[in-house]
């Protein structure tokens, strides 16, 4: 009886989400061993947004070389003062990819149990294409990777695409080229400039090639780019000096280990962790399985499956509808950082000095703790998540379902008013659940502390401060927890805008 109310409560409660249009993307990836460790947290995260491409490519740390010897300098200055000239850099190969799909494929029957939406193993590799890779920033050759993104780019659809770059953009850059030498001569070049502009978005961990700015920039200056360069630090090599000691627990081999390494199938078996005895392929020095050699290296002490790296996971985690509304704009912030609208490049969103946050564990501005903040939470469901590769339903932690009862998230309000924000949160393991309701001040443009006083059953009350001015927003983030093993948290965010 239980088991058939529980099935009834995940039907009931997650139909809602079958029927919402899932965000599109296509993930171009560099092989390196923090894409992945990405992409397979990226594979348990699947049934959130629609995957259209799965595209190998290169960086200015991994390139194939063309087979035929040619000697090659990164035009990068980092790189190239580190390795110099070379016909090949740090190269994994291509099938990785497939392996880890395969993986995926062997855990897929158990996870769709957990939760609707994850595609076929099937599917995915029909969408496995090899992309620009010989060396980095070549954008030369019409790969087949660059021309899948290129259909995409064209076809009938008009949502939002999301391309994400965890290597370098040579690919995207050559599909967007592509386009260019067909269209550019056609009378209908301007409609299709337009179209492709407006559909395409580009997220970016940093710029591990010149493509995006010495042609992406140049002709296609009106796509949208999300640039990412320090809120990433919190999941990847530098993590210990950008999460602070209390909440380091959660990517340690304490945590890590048998939360969600060990025993949890043959996909997190492929898991990359300090000293697991599995080198990293392409490394040139293995710094990272190794036992002794992870006591110390150039990214700090390290014990045995301690986390390593995941830098492009914010690139996916910003399409995972937490309800905290980031999708609509990358300003609110999210569990893949906060971003602000460039002050001199239109389009471009990025994380500067405008992102900085408040760090308590520091008390001082943080450049990366828009994306800190989130660790624990993230880390947790990620162990749910890991779970739902072997346990069955009854075995497994599912997150609260809420249920805005307020009937709208934005408050037209004036100074000194009291709104009243209503929340229901069902689990669908039936935990307890917790409420929690706090000011995001940065995300805001009021800046005085609101009066905050949470009722019971999920009711808050929420008192604008009388100074507060007209136009000011004041962004509310509520929390619902669960009990269970790991806990997790589900998210609203309320929007209070002063008349």
């Amino acid at each position: 009886m239980r088991y058939l109310l529980l099935l009834w409560v995940l039907v009931f409660t997650l139909s809602p989400t079958i029927a919402q249009e899932k965000a599109r993307t296509i993930i171009t990836t560099d092989g390196e061993l923090d894409d992945v460790d990405s992409f397979i947290r990226m594979l348990l995260y699947a049934n959130e947004f629609k995957i259209e491409g799965l595209v190998i490519s290169s960086s200015q740390w991994h390139y194939a070389g063309d087979g035929h010897g040619t000697k090659f300098t990164s035009e990068l200055e980092m790189t190239k003062k580190m390795y110099g000239e070379r016909t090949e850099l740090r190269w994994p190969g291509n099938k990785w990819i497939y392996e880890l799909v395969d993986a995926y494929g062997a855990v897929y029957p158990n996870l769709k149990l957990h939760a609707p939406g994850y595609p076929k193993p099937e599917e995915l590799k029909r969408l496995i294409r090899i992309g620009n890779i010989e060396f980095e920033g070549e954008m030369e050759k019409e790969t087949e990777g660059a021309l899948l993104i290129k259909e995409r780019l064209l076809d009938d659809n008009l949502t939002p695409l999301y391309l994400q770059a965890w290597g370098g953009t040579n690919t995207i850059a050559r599909a967007l080229k592509s386009i260019e030498e067909e269209y550019i001569n056609r009378p209908n070049w301007q409609d299709i400039y337009q179209k492709v502009s407006k559909k395409a978005v580009i997220y970016t961990i940093l710029d591990q090639d010149a493509t995006y700015k010495k042609y992406v920039s140049q002709k296609w200056p009106t796509i949208k780019i999300y640039y990412n360069e320090n809120q990433f630090w919190s999941f990847a090599y530098f993590w210990k000096r950008n999460v602070p000691p209390a909440m380091q627990k959660y990517m340690e081999g304490a945590f890590m280990g048998p939360k969600i390494i060990l025993n949890k199938g043959p996909l997190m078996a492929k898991y990359y962790s300090y000293g697991d005895g599995n080198p990293p392929l392409g490394e040139i020095d293995d710094i990272y399985s190794d036992p002794e050699k992870i006591k110390k290296n150039q990214w700090g002490s390290f014990t045995k499956y301690d986390f390593i790296s995941e830098g492009d996971s914010p690139a996916f985690l910003h399409l995972v509808d937490m309800g905290l509304g980031n999708l609509e704009n990358p300003n609110y912030g999210g569990w893949s950082g906060r971003l602000n609208l460039s002050p001199t490049v239109p389009n471009k969103w990025e994380d500067g000095k405008a992102s900085a946050e408040y760090n308590p564990y520091t008390q001082k501005e943080d450049l990366s703790y828009a994306q800190t903040r989130w660790v624990a939470d993230i880390q947790n469901d990620f162990a749910a998540r890991a779970s739902w590769c072997v346990n069955t339903y009854g075995e497994a932690n599912h997150k609260p379902i809420i249920t805005n009862k307020s009937g709208q998230s934005i408050f037209p309000t004036k100074a000194g008013k009291k709104v009243t924000l209503n929340l229901l949160a069902t689990d669908p393991d039936f935990d307890p659940i917790t409420f929690n309701y706090w000011f995001y001040k940065e995300a805001s443009t009021g800046s005085q502390e609101p009066k905050i006083q949470l009722k019971k059953n999920g009711i808050c009350s929420v008192t604008i401060p009388k100074t507060a001015k007209s136009g000011e927003t004041y962004h509310i983030i509520a929390e619902a927890k669960d009990s269970g093993e790991p806990n997790l948290k589900n998210y609203k965010r309320f929007i209070i805008s002063i008349k």
